[in-house]
């Protein structure tokens, strides 16, 4: 069994560069960028600018989603950071949760995901392809981009059986929330939750603060597929109630999805609430430094061989130095 690698989980916004040279210096094996262009900056240009600030840290896209951007310009993305940056990039893929419903739009289809990812590896290898019913091919002159081919590790996002066979197929290894069953070669584990001071009780203000974006999410999620479910959770229907007051019906996600991963707002602050008296923290990580280090060995146990670790709150880069105490040293 070896210890995974503990990378970090970032927006790009206006804290990805303090976040960045932090990580670096704190010993995190990479730095993944997220995407969503609703909620979050340009993912390839905060990633340029990180690159040019940093020189030890890896880095990775989580996740790139297909139709969002055309496939040419993923790859010419990948080209133009190898030529400058050769060797720190790794890609990650996902059929899109908010960086979809965000616009209020499903999650793309597998076979899409299949036929971007075939894409996408057959013009970096320099091959023509067929896309949008024509050939296509990466045509660069010699002295305006390095030669094909060019290799990066792709991650697929993959939650369910069916995606993650995919996945077995196609990419070079899978990114997701729960631990792994050990028969991954590359198998990253997304991770969320904060460490607690000493004598701090988990359901302080600042640990809900910090763990609360992503505990709320299995409630976002669970108005995606259906709204009504929300009216059996405390605080749902004082929640759908508030949405919509505030939205049309046909914009209600644009609310649902404000502060995604990274803070609370008011009307997820309605469910917290509610939930205070019994507050479990489920999935996320809150503990203090000894109970992160029992969850990294776990992980470690299960077939994690990355763990992402993916800061929120107020003041993320007290989480990101508090992660690295407990999970690095």
């Amino acid at each position: 069994m070896s210890d995974p690698l503990i990378s970090l989980g970032f927006a790009p916004g206006p804290l990805a560069l303090d976040a960045a040279d932090l990580a670096d210096r704190c010993g995190y094996e990479r730095l993944w960028l997220y995407d969503s262009a609703a909620i979050w900056e340009d993912v390839w240009l905060t990633m340029g600018l990180v690159a040019q600030h940093t020189d030890r840290i890896g880095l990775g896209t989580a996740v790139l989603v297909p139709n969002l951007r055309h496939v040419m310009t993923t790859a010419s993305a990948i080209l133009t950071m190898e030529r400058m940056w050769p060797g720190r990039l790794t890609i990650g893929l996902g059929t899109g949760f908010t960086a979809r419903r965000v616009l209020g739009q499903n999650a793309v289809p597998w076979a899409q995901m299949s036929r971007y990812v075939q894409q996408l590896k057959s013009l970096l290898a320099g091959e023509v392809v067929e896309i949008d019913g024509m050939p296509c091919q990466m045509i660069h002159h010699p002295d305006m981009a390095v030669a094909r081919p060019v290799e990066v590790p792709i991650i697929l996002s993959a939650l369910g059986p069916k995606g993650q066979g995919i996945t077995r197929d196609i990419a070079d290894g899978v990114m997701t929330l729960g631990p792994g069953d050990g028969s991954w070669n590359t198998f990253v584990q997304m991770v969320h939750g904060t460490v607690l001071e000493s004598g701090e009780d988990s359901n302080s203000d600042r640990a809900i603060d910090a763990a609360g974006p992503w505990w709320v999410m299995s409630h976002h999620s669970s108005w995606e597929a259906s709204p009504e479910r929300l009216r059996t959770v405390p605080g749902g229907p004082a929640y759908l109630e508030q949405l919509e007051i505030e939205r049309p019906a046909d914009a209600l996600h644009l609310a649902v999805h404000e502060g995604h991963a990274t803070h609370l707002n008011d009307r997820d602050r309605i469910l917290v609430d509610a939930a205070r008296d019994d507050f479990e923290w489920s999935r996320s990580w809150v503990g203090d430094i000894g109970y992160i280090r029992e969850r990294i060995s776990e992980a470690a146990e299960s077939g994690t061989t990355e763990i992402i670790y993916n800061p929120a709150g107020p003041d993320p880069l007290r989480e990101i130095r508090a992660f690295a105490e407990a999970a690095i040293g």
